[in-house]
């Protein structure tokens, strides 16, 4: 009998469970995996602020915030994003245009915009606009892209892109111009396109190495040998492998880590989290990040394929790899395998804006799956 009384209230609970995320608009599967990336990642960053209690509550604010931002957009109609897409793409470049003339200037570079009540980069907001205004383009004219649609698109991109390679940041330039070139290909982009642009990229190396400001040329030639300069430009990168590396399989123990815990590693809390990752928990704890990552970005794949028209598909599908680009980037640069270009990992780094946009994404991205089921 209590068995029985046991497994009723179960169902219950799950069809309440299941009634909820309905009428939120939520995909149960995505949200579960979020949530469980962000608690790993609050769990590695009280060892990383150094248990810091005020940073720690900091971030677990953010995350708060990140979630209601996310459930918010979750039930927001999807013809609204599409309406949308043409002023957040014009709010975002004046934005950019405000930062050159007006930006607070922080570590070097000016890429924030100071309110008073809240400090911000305006760059962010170009992680999520610029896809959904290739994705406006798109979406109004036959697929695959023609030439002029591709010349419009590629456009469209490199305004944001030199803005904000500007400040100088050229880890979200580069982030915004993986979003929407994502965009061009997921819309059918033909392979001598791709082999094209290929082609004109490397033959624009020896140009683009000229206008990268000295400690980003730096920093391509310290990926080719770290040891050149190993208590300079190599330092982050030296110090990242020793931690991975010294964390073996099952890692040192959480709070244990010696590179992390003694202030070897730079930027443990932010950029270079992965690396304490790897020290404290081993290769089983990145095993574990990453195949939650995957799950995140297989599942917003599925849920892509599944949206009822071009828009949605476009848009929804560059939110899941530009995700993906994330993840890759991140542990690529602290593994030495990618220059060092200052990109968080996401759900795990500290920081607000960054979480708060991808929040927003996978926001857009749910109401855009529920739309189609609304629709069915």
């Amino acid at each position: 009998m209590y068995e029985e009384l046991s497994a009723s209230r179960t169902r219950r609970t799950v069809t309440a469970t299941a009634r909820l995320l309905r009428a939120l608009r939520l995909d149960g599967m995505l949200l579960a995996a979020l949530v469980a990336v962000s608690a790993f990642g609050m769990f590695v960053l009280w060892s990383a602020v150094g248990n810091n209690t005020v940073l720690w509550i900091n971030q677990l604010a953010r995350l708060g915030i990140g979630f209601a931002v996310m459930v918010a957009l979750a039930r927001v109609p999807d013809r609204f994003f599409r309406m949308l897409a043409p002023a957040a793409y014009a709010a975002g470049i004046a934005l950019l245009v405000l930062v050159a003339f007006a930006g607070d200037v922080g570590k070097g570079a000016q890429r924030w915009l100071d309110l008073g009540v809240i400090r911000f980069q305006p760059s962010e907001i170009l992680k999520l606009a610029v896809p959904m205004m290739c994705a406006w383009y798109l979406y109004q004219r036959p697929l695959p892209p023609s030439a002029g649609a591709v010349a419009v698109v590629l456009a469209v991109l490199a305004v944001p892109v030199l803005l904000i390679a500007e400040q100088p940041d050229l880890g979200t330039a580069l982030l915004v111009a993986a979003a929407g070139l994502i965009v061009l290909v997921m819309a059918g982009l033909s392979w001598a396109w791709l082999l094209g642009g290929v082609a004109v990229l490397g033959a624009a190396v020896p140009v683009l190495w000229h206008f990268l400001h000295d400690y980003q040329r730096q920093r391509v030639l310290t990926l080719l040998d770290p040891q050149s300069d190993a208590l300079g430009a190599g330092y982050h990168i030296i110090q990242s492998q020793i931690a991975i590396g010294s964390g073996g399989v099952f890692g040192k123990g959480w709070t244990n880590g010696t590179q992390a815990q003694l202030e070897f590693l730079p930027e443990r809390s932010t950029d270079f989290i992965f690396a304490v990752i790897g020290e404290e928990l081993g290769l089983l704890g990145l095993l574990a990040l990453l195949a939650g990552y995957l799950f995140i970005v297989g599942r917003s794949l599925y849920m892509a394929t599944q949206c009822r028209d071009a828009y949605a598909r476009l848009l929804a599908g560059s939110i899941a790899l530009t995700f993906f680009v994330y993840v890759f980037v991140n542990a690529g640069m602290v593994t030495g395998l990618l220059p060092v270009v200052g990109v968080p990992l996401p759900l795990v780094s500290y920081g607000g804006t960054s979480f708060v946009t991808l929040m927003a994404g996978f926001g857009i991205l749910m109401s855009l799956y529920s739309s189609r089921k609304l629709v069915g």
